[in-house]
């Protein structure tokens, strides 16, 4: 891979990680009770949540520029751990074997697509 390439897959990356950062945001005022129902759609955590949204959406739309098609999936695959890191780290959450099994094959395949093994 040239560094153009990886320049691109760089900005996806860190648009995806984005993107689970907004999901944990939104899952923190779902935890919350709310006064009304307009509190629960406009309050600061999920008006945020869908700033970050759009700005990970401009990021994508950006790498797509530099990297081939095939490879944006693989590496929107990524979120699948950052989702998981946060919900263990910050909702303390439990790590299954279920879902270690799945993290593995997901890494398996990003090890293996990004190898070209």
């Amino acid at each position: 891979m040239d560094a153009t390439v990886m320049l691109y897959a760089g900005i996806n990356l860190l648009g995806v990680l984005i993107s689970s950062v907004s999901q944990v945001l939104l899952k923190k005022s779902a935890m919350k009770s709310h006064d009304s129902a307009i509190r629960e759609y406009l309050n600061p955590y999920v008006i945020f949540a869908y700033a970050l949204f759009v700005g990970s959406t401009l990021l994508s739309v950006v790498a797509y520029r530099g990297i081939p098609l095939s490879m944006g999936p693989i590496l929107e695959a990524t979120g699948y751990l950052y989702v998981t890191a946060f919900g263990v780290a910050i909702f303390h959450e439990k790590m299954s074997t279920k879902k270690l099994v799945a993290l593995v094959l997901i890494v398996g395949g990003i090890v293996i697509y990004s190898t070209g093994l």
